[in-house]
């Protein structure tokens, strides 16, 4: 396992990389019962969402790891791939101020809808990807 040292810029996010697989995790804002309704959510295999808020602290986390060989290496392997979109267009629900991004997010195991958690893994391969993604909602606030 490695762990990517914190930057200002992650805010509140850390990574660590694994086999293959970057593994973000982020500590709630808020520190009583009530912060499952902060935490990133993950539809296993389907996508992740987080707060607007945190966006950019994420987004920033998935630079520090595209800097890093194991990236590269993931990158490489997949190299068929290179213009390939796994993730879809980001959108905000304003009613709970997150922001879903669809896409290859954890391990489908079957559960239905975005859940609370303080992990999300995504595949070194498909960061590109994201950041894509998460940058453009980030700019303009629309999907792209």
């Amino acid at each position: 396992m490695y762990v990517i040292p914190a930057t200002a810029a992650m805010r509140r996010w850390s990574v660590s990389i694994e086999t293959g697989v970057a593994v973000f995790g982020c500590a709630p804002s808020i520190e009583d019962h009530t912060a499952a309704r902060v935490l990133p959510r993950m539809w296993p295999g389907r996508g992740l969402g987080v707060t607007g808020t945190e966006l950019s602290g994420l987004l920033a986390s998935i630079a520090e790891v595209m800097k890093t060989p194991c990236y590269w290496i993931a990158r490489r392997e997949v190299s068929g791939a290179w213009d390939a979109q796994p993730w879809e267009p980001a959108r905000a629900d304003p009613d709970d101020d997150f922001v879903y991004v669809p896409g290859p997010c954890g391990r489908i195991d079957g559960s239905a809808g975005y859940r609370p958690v303080y992990h999300l893994p995504v595949a070194l391969a498909d960061l590109r990807g994201l950041r894509i993604r998460l940058g453009a909602h980030l700019r303009t606030g629309t999907p792209v």
